[in-house]
């Protein structure tokens, strides 16, 4: 970061407009690439990873294969209070810079990993090193998304809807995820075990130098330049944050209960409920799922858009609300076997999800103040990704295990909507109200 960046004073409108607009592309970008390379992961885990790197003869390696799923989100809060911690201090732009790289660099080594059949349980070691150091990186991308897109925002009134586009992030990177394994499953044929899975990973190197180009080219964000112009800058904010505003933290977390616990049975889970109990083949469920992330590009800006409007927490209660009724709604649709009715079903099963996530980025980055909003947004938010997210799919499977029965499941689901709607009733709302401020 050049003087410049921090020392300039206040730019015309015109610049203004035109950095705002590349803060926003440029947050999008990245969070589209950083999802890309952790649910390309994913995917590829259940196609690939258990056949080449963790064989049912090896128990020791077995043992990994559930480290692999887990560790990622482990490490998730760990990047959120890394590079909470350096946002607060270099700026916006330097950390998230840094969380492009380490997350587009270890994507791109996986590609280039020997299966158990060259190097033994060490192919199953390095996949489980590697992913963490991945979720390090997401961990520290989205808070500094958020704010590098809303703290360019002119005005008060269209924060919902600016900070609403890095979350296009998500259903961007699930959807390039899927086209890419797809799309090398067909070229490659029956070498898709051999090398075909390795080119989506090497394939993100060119996504990271795009990514790179936009985020080297914007300046860093009137709030953080302003904080140190007035010698405001915390020495350690991610332990300050976590002192002086744990109340926002915990029900940062606990608010995203009803969004990502869900998300993540709608999109994981599905796969297992229905190959073994619909006896749906998985390019069916996968096409459904593509579509629902399609029909996110509409929902999730329409969302952060009405959130301005009406406010981020009657949007997000509206969601959660929704969230915990269509539960029920959704295994009963997928019980009828009618392939018809279940691909409805896991379309409209993210809308619900996605009312919460438009309005989501502004409702929590707002709660902190701007010292310590990275540190405090950013834990906050992938705390959840230990609470809920990632016990999520594992909580779903050992309550189907143990009922037979889809519908337990959604008490689950509306279990964590009630937890979120508690939270979300707790936490402030600054919706159009001035953020630039220092606020408790």
């Amino acid at each position: 970061m050049t003087a410049i960046d921090i020392t300039a004073s206040p730019l015309a409108e015109a610049d203004h407009r035109a950095q705002l607009r590349r803060a926003v592309i440029a947050s999008t970008v990245g969070t589209t690439i950083e999802w890309y390379d952790f649910l390309l992961y994913s995917v590829v885990t259940g196609l690939v990873f258990g056949k080449l790197f963790f064989p049912k003869s090896d128990p020791l390696v077995g043992v990994l294969e559930f480290a692999v799923y887990t560790v990622g989100f482990i490490a998730r809060p760990i990047g959120a209070a890394i590079f909470g911690h350096y946002g607060g201090r270099i700026g916006r732009k330097g950390a998230l810079i840094a969380t492009l790289l380490i997350t587009g660099l270890s994507t791109f080594a996986v590609g280039f990993v020997p299966g158990y059949a060259a190097i033994g349980i060490w192919g199953a070691v390095t996949l489980t090193i590697i992913r963490f150091i991945q979720g390090v990186g997401v961990g520290g991308e989205w808070g500094g998304s958020v704010l590098l897109a809303m703290e360019w925002a002119r005005t008060n009134r269209h924060r919902g809807f600016i900070a609403f586009w890095p979350q296009l992030g998500g259903p961007a990177g699930l959807l390039l995820a899927n086209l890419a394994v797809l799309v090398f499953s067909a070229i490659s044929g029956d070498q898709f075990l051999v090398w075909g899975w390795r080119i989506p990973f090497l394939f993100n190197i060119v996504m990271v130098g795009v990514g790179l180009y936009i985020r080297l080219g914007i300046l860093e964000t009137p709030i953080f330049r302003r904080l140190v112009a007035e010698d405001r800058i915390e020495r350690a904010p991610a332990l300050e944050v976590i002192k002086r505003q744990p109340r926002q933290i915990i029900l940062a977390a606990l608010a995203r209960m009803g969004e990502q616990a869900p998300a993540y049975i709608y999109l994981a889970f599905v796969f297992a409920y229905g190959t073994q109990v619909l006896h749906t083949p998985r390019d069916f469920l996968l096409t459904a799922l593509v579509t629902a992330g399609l029909v996110s590009f509409i929902t999730i800006p329409l969302s952060g858009h009405l959130s301005d409007r009406f406010g981020r927490k009657r949007i997000y209660l509206i969601g959660s609300v929704a969230t915990g009724v269509f539960g029920f709604i959704y295994f009963a649709m997928l019980n009828t076997m009618v392939p018809a009715w279940i691909f409805l079903g896991i379309v409209l099963s993210f809308i619900p999800h996605d009312v919460m996530y438009g309005p989501q980025g502004a409702l929590i980055a707002e709660c902190s103040t701007p010292r310590l909003r990275y540190s405090g947004s950013s834990i906050g938010y992938q705390l959840a990704s230990v609470v809920a997210g990632g016990p999520a799919p594992l909580i779903a499977t050992a309550l189907l295990a143990a009922t037979g029965s889809g519908y337990v499941i959604a008490v689950y689901i509306a279990f964590c909507a009630v937890v979120s709607i508690i939270a979300t009733v707790l936490l402030p709302d600054y919706t159009n109200r001035d953020i630039s401020q220092e606020h408790a």
